[in-house]
């Protein structure tokens, strides 16, 4: 796997998580879910995405939404 696919598959997990937290626990928990997309918007934009960031570091191969650099 490289890291657009870990960055995504993580992101969705995060997603599926708050919602189920939200829907058992509490509604507060919506908020994760509300940031991570707004990091997953911003990210697009920008390019930058701390989980790629620390992926890289830690070696994970590179893909087209987060190259090397």
């Amino acid at each position: 796997m490289n890291i657009d696919r870990i960055v995504m598959a993580f992101a969705g997990t995060m997603v599926l998580l708050a919602v189920a937290l939200g829907y058992w626990l509490s509604p507060w928990w919506l908020l994760l879910a509300v940031f991570v997309g707004l990091n997953l918007l911003q990210a697009s934009f920008t390019g930058f995405c701390p989980l790629a960031k620390i992926l890289a570091l830690l070696g994970v191969k590179p893909g087209c939404a987060f190259p090397a650099r």
